[in-house]
């Protein structure tokens, strides 16, 4: 049985299609974490020796064959959700009829609006917490359909009724950045208000620390408001915004960084920054939310705390916290190729059934 898979997985090139959420650009380090996830599969499918088709938005920068559905409109409001809903279902059709593809991986928390007619199999990671999808989208009636979460803490939080299957945990790159430890602390992710990044700002304060704020605010109503209301106000010598960050410049952040604020004041499914940090070595100081109690390790790889004040007296214990520990758990759990090999058997498995 064992030679007969791997003479199957040796003859045969699968074709995977990725759909990423429709207002957001996927790149290796783009702002959200769902395209981040993506892109390191679409690598990891073409170094696996498959075919990688990509549809998303203009600007996404993918290793595969990107199919551009337009790019991201200045404000996303209930028109533009339908036009981009009819284009993605157009090129969706198109695709399955020119490539016949094996498998169909989708990312958008909207999934349910264009799932594609049967056909192939259709994978479905759900990136964001599980009461953030309709009831109708996690129990899908379509055949050869199945969703994986990305951590047991969010498939914990499964509604009745919903079928999901193992969650498959995200995975990050190893930081190669030395860490050389400087007196501020940063703040990383999109500028919206479940990100809580004014708590982050206030800990900062109270605890007599500089902080950078990094990261870019998406064209809804709501995040521009945020921005511009809670934010902006509050920027000055102790309080840096310096926008979206990739790259080495990102790394170098994170590795310099005394620690990370991860205020969040939502359910978070995981946290890719979390990750990131610590294995650059920087201890990451946490809200009591969803999956960051398994990611940060308390009083190993950070602190969990439950408000602001919790923070700041994090933020003074936080040269306990052994960088060269943080990375040394970040090596033996946030393997980037245990993430993406455990995609590549499903897809595999997938494509059998």
């Amino acid at each position: 049985m064992e030679s007969e898979g791997k003479a199957w997985r040796d003859e045969r090139q699968l074709t995977i299609v990725s759909i990423s959420y429709p207002f957001a650009p996927v790149a290796l380090d783009p702002v959200g974490g769902a395209e981040q996830v993506l892109a390191q599969l679409d690598l990891a499918i073409l170094r696996a020796g498959h075919r990688s088709i990509v549809i998303a938005p203009e600007g996404s920068a993918v290793a595969g064959e990107l199919r551009a559905i337009g790019s991201v409109p200045t404000q996303i409001d209930d028109s533009a959700r339908a036009n981009a809903y009819r284009t993605l279902t157009k090129w969706i059709a198109k695709t399955m009829e020119q490539d016949r593809p094996d498998i169909i991986h989708m990312h958008g928390v909207d999934f349910g609006a264009y799932l594609p007619a049967p056909g192939p199999a259709v994978l479905v990671t759900l990136h964001l917490p599980l009461d953030w999808y309709g009831l109708d989208a996690l129990r899908p009636e379509r055949p050869r359909t199945v969703l994986h979460p990305v951590s047991l803490s969010q498939a914990r939080g499964a509604p009745l009724g919903a079928r999901i299957d193992e969650p498959i945990e995200n995975g990050v790159e190893l930081a190669s950045v030395p860490a050389r430890k400087r007196s501020f602390a940063v703040a990383l992710g999109r500028i919206c208000p479940e990100k809580g990044f004014v708590d982050a700002i206030d800990a900062a304060e109270g605890a007599c620390i500089p902080l950078i704020l990094a990261g870019k605010a998406f064209p809804y109503a709501e995040h521009q408001l945020y921005l511009r209301t809670r934010i902006l106000p509050r920027l000055g010598r102790a309080c840096q915004w310096i926008g979206a960050v990739a790259g080495q410049r990102k790394k170098q952040l994170l590795a310099e960084a005394r620690c990370v604020l991860v205020p969040s004041n939502v359910p978070e499914t995981s946290s890719l920054v979390a990750m990131e940090a610590i294995a650059a070595g920087t201890p990451v100081i946490a809200y009591r939310q969803g999956a960051l109690p398994d990611i940060v390790e308390h009083g190993r790889t950070g602190f969990i705390v439950d408000c602001v004040e919790e923070m700041i007296g994090a933020i003074w214990e936080i040269d306990r916290i052994d960088p060269g520990e943080c990375r040394a758990r970040a090596r033996e759990r946030f393997s980037l190729e245990k993430m993406t090999g455990t995609y590549l058997a499903r897809y595999e498995e997938l494509a059998r059934s």
